[in-house]
């Protein structure tokens, strides 16, 4: 039978029964668990033979292979917008670093260290480092360590500094506009990176000051503590003195990036902004050749100060950083594209919205399904693309903008990926700052936090964003 699907043109498509599609996902579920877990391997191949799995059950309920690879290719269509965007991202952190905007943005984040606030400092530097290079792990694995270090002296435990240092990293993962996870959610919604940054201002925010709150009193408790020693802070601001010409000045592409979001300036040309305008400055502060800059741009850059925690923290960036989640996006989306196009996506969604009436129980469903990703398969980019493919039609049957879907993604995908402890951000930080995922869990409160603060605001409709098109109430 599945042979005969391989050559024949006619249709003979049949709805799966629920069995067929759980087990269309419980092959996915299975493969990257073990994949990842048990063989420590990228996420890539195992996603690869979940999306093979797909196919057959395609060919086992009538469909042709030409309508597979169809349905592939539709969704792969999808996610053009963000993979065109990530490459251009992947470029703009390397011109970034070569012109010493990155450098300058890290080098006056360090300059807010205070021991007497440790754990309010360790947020905040971390939150604009993130921020400015917009990626969570490069935050944790660069400036993580120095922090953690630094804790030690200070006498704070482990866990307690980890949680600070998560917390703003996946801060700046959220919120920045270079960071993979912010292009990705609004792609699987249907809407633009802009839009969604701007909508998830009220939700992160809050969350952010009650997380500034709780460190700060949590801190009081470390406040008789030896001083300790920041000597490892201050070799990396002198590293980057040296390294780099510091100006002030060299905050404006970050700024018109900013500026361009607020005006909501589409995301490739304003991003595209960002690029030139650090192009055009890094002559007058840099002494960089043109060639070094382009090879940034397409390769990245390998940073060699002499300083090894410095040089982690800027080697990146280029398009061609940005191949390996260009490719698991490509992938994800041929799964996406398969499951949709037969039904299978949607046998499973029928019998979930069935228990959800009102837009605070979809969005409050829309959390659950991207907890349950990082938890059944651990790739914190699976826990945006597959709920956001699976929801994105029932949000706009109930009249609901899809920068609310996109928010949900984020509020819950991005940030409980680190919870999860063969997660694959769950493994890689625990690893990096050599503490237990459970041990720094119940301190990260960014990332405890944010699903709920996006629960309680649905439920008062703060977060609840109905089309233009609709005739309903939109309330944000």
């Amino acid at each position: 039978m599945f042979i005969l699907n391989f050559i024949k043109k006619e249709k003979e498509h049949r709805i799966p029964n629920i069995f067929e599609a759980i087990l269309t996902f419980a092959v996915l579920v299975l493969v990257m668990v073990i994949g990842i877990k048990v063989f420590k391997a990228s996420p890539h191949i195992p996603m690869m033979l979940g999306v093979m799995f797909a196919s057959l059950m395609a060919l086992r309920l009538g469909y042709t292979w030409i309508e597979v690879e169809e349905a592939m290719i539709s969704g792969i269509s999808r996610a053009m917008q963000a993979i065109i965007i990530l490459a251009i991202i992947g470029i703009l952190v390397g011109v970034w670093i070569v012109s010493g905007v990155v450098p300058t943005m890290i080098y006056f984040g360090l300059k807010i260290i205070s021991p007497s606030a440790f754990l309010v400092c360790a947020i905040l530097i971390c939150s604009i480092t993130s921020l400015a290079t917009g990626t969570s792990w490069g935050t944790v694995g660069t400036m993580g360590i120095a922090l953690v270090g630094i804790a030690s002296g200070l006498g704070i435990p482990a866990p307690v500094a980890c949680g600070a240092i998560i917390s703003g990293a996946y801060f700046g993962d959220k919120m920045s506009p270079l960071s993979e996870t912010t292009n990705l959610a609004p792609a699987m919604a249907g809407t633009d990176v802009f839009t969604h940054i701007k909508f998830m201002m009220k939700p992160t925010i809050i969350t952010y000051l009650i997380c500034i709150v709780l460190y700060l009193i949590l801190g009081f408790k470390y406040s008789d503590a030896g001083s300790g020693q920041i000597d490892s802070i201050n070799t990396l601001i002198d590293g980057i003195s040296n390294a780099y010409t510091v100006n002030p000045v060299l905050f404006i592409p970050p700024i018109i990036v900013i500026l361009a979001i607020a005006l909501k300036v589409p995301a490739m040309p304003g991003i595209t902004l960002g690029v030139i305008s650090a192009g055009i400055l890094m002559p007058f502060f840099q002494d960089t050749s043109i060639s070094e800059l382009l090879e940034a741009a397409y390769s990245g850059v390998i940073s060699n100060t002499g300083n090894k925690e410095l040089d982690l923290l800027l080697s990146k960036g280029g398009l061609m950083s940005m191949m390996p989640s260009i490719a698991l996006t490509i992938i994800a989306m041929m799964f996406g594209g398969i499951v949709e196009e037969t039904k299978q996506l949607e046998a499973i969604v029928n019998k979930l919205l069935k228990l959800v009436k009102t837009p605070f129980g979809l969005i409050n469903l829309t959390q659950a399904t991207c907890i349950a990703s990082n938890a059944t398969m651990p790739e914190q980019y699976i826990s945006l693309v597959v709920p956001g493919r699976m929801y994105e039609k029932s949000y706009k049957k109930m009249g609901l903008a899809p920068e609310t879907l996109s928010n949900a993604l984020e509020s819950a995908g991005t940030v409980t990926s680190v919870l999860i402890p063969y997660n694959t951000c769950g493994v890689y930080i625990s690893g990096v700052l050599g503490v237990a995922t459970l041990s720094y869990a119940p301190y990260a409160f960014f990332n405890l936090l944010m699903p709920v603060t996006v629960a309680i605001l649905a439920f008062f409709g703060i977060v609840v964003r109905y089309d233009e098109e609709s005739d309903r109430f939109e309330n944000v």
